[in-house]
């Protein structure tokens, strides 16, 4: 690769976020370089798995408008595919009255269809959940098919003729060359590559601290403190036939939880963020069992259409930012893509759009900016 202005954009991961922009970018008629440490559809990240959530449900109006524009860019993704990628089954939020009136005030505001039930309505409708609080109910939310999400990605991104997509293959080193990166590579085979590129974009979630902290250092820039968890929901055999699931979110006293169907595993339920801090290279993939526990209570009482007694764990990351915002920036030839929280994978075709603006030279999303710049260190 040359690292003329005419040169690929490297995408460093094959997540659901740097599979959208490589979409995005070949779309445009760029050629992209994705790189991805593990295999196809890997399960060591924070996107594997069949299910995710689609809601619009937010109490702050800017992420519910980018819900709406990323549901536009979900729904031209399935024209493109000619296949569903998000099944509408409807979302529902219950629990402490403030949060969930916020939620309904924001989508009011933003004309999104919605109504209020009390709980005992909820309950004859959706038996398979146990509600409590104020209870909301908006229609344009389901699951999203996260797996086959992710592979219309990369095989619409390859069909374009423009993608070369490596897997197998970790990133060991990102040189500052000033107007470019040198990318170093070890591939399926131990062979080391190196590569120089005007644009890289760092899409590997809760790897990218580790990938261009230094990188960033040089520049006198730092990222916001990204904390990576080991996050243990489960599956659930279900009781009910399958029509019988919406995707739910319970705004509880304690823990906020989360739930959906998975077809064919059960329904997923867990909590939302409150996994150990771990290491993304050198972790156990097991449940805390305090808190496997807890999981399987809280079943017990609030989600009665399933078998709470036959657990099927499940384990991803989260890269958590400390405010729950995304970070998606660029610093010279570098972009960058972490902080997703455990809410990114609804607006990945959106996310895929904002990471291929920056890396052609567009402007960020204000709110997702880095930091403000610090001094850089002396030579």
């Amino acid at each position: 690769m040359s690292s003329t202005p005419g040169s690929p954009t490297v995408v460093i991961g094959a997540g659901v976020v740097g599979a959208a922009t490589a979409y995005a970018l070949t779309g445009r008629g760029e050629r992209v370089v994705l790189l991805e440490q593990h295999g196809r559809g890997h399960h060591f990240g924070s996107s594997h798995g069949a299910t995710r959530i689609f809601r619009q449900g937010y109490a702050d109006a800017e992420y519910v408008a980018l819900t709406t524009r990323a549901l536009r860019l979900w729904e031209a993704l399935e024209a493109a595919a000619g296949e569903e990628i998000i099944v509408r089954t409807g979302a529902v939020d219950h629990g402490r009255p403030e949060v969930v009136d916020a939620i309904a005030a924001a989508l009011a505001d933003a004309d999104i269809p919605h109504e209020s039930l009390a709980p005992e309505q909820a309950a004859e409708r959706w038996p398979g959940i146990a509600f409590e609080g104020h209870v909301l109910a908006h229609a344009t939310a389901g699951r999203i098919c996260s797996e086959r999400a992710i592979e219309v990605f990369l095989t619409l991104a390859e069909r374009t003729g423009l993608a070369d997509l490596r897997f197998d293959t970790r990133v060991t080193a990102l040189e500052d060359r000033g107007d470019t990166v040198v990318v170093s590579a070890t591939g399926p085979d131990g062979t080391v590559s190196t590569e120089a590129t005007r644009s890289v974009v760092a899409a590997a979630g809760s790897w990218v601290p580790t990938l261009v902290g230094a990188l960033l250092t040089g520049r006198g820039v730092g990222l916001p403190a990204i904390r990576v968890t080991q996050e243990q929901p489960a599956h659930f055999p279900s009781r009910l036939p399958d029509e019988a699931w919406p995707s739910f979110v319970h705004w509880a006293d304690g823990d906020d939880v989360y739930g959906l169907l998975t077809p064919g595993e059960g329904v997923k339920v867990g909590f939302h963020g409150t996994g150990p801090v771990v290491d993304p290279d050198h972790r156990d993939f097991s449940p805390v069992p305090a808190e496997a526990e807890r999981l399987q209570a809280y079943v017990a009482r609030y989600v009665p259409g399933v078998d709470a007694t036959k657990p099927t764990f499940i384990s991803c990351l989260y890269d958590n930012s400390p405010d729950e915002d995304f970070v998606v920036d660029r610093v010279g030839p570098l972009t960058v893509a972490t902080g997703f929280s455990g809410h990114g994978f609804k607006f990945a075709p959106l996310l895929g759009e904002m990471l291929a603006d920056l890396a052609t030279g567009g402007a960020p999303h204000p709110r997702f900016t880095l930091p403000e710049t610090v001094p850089a260190p002396a030579p």
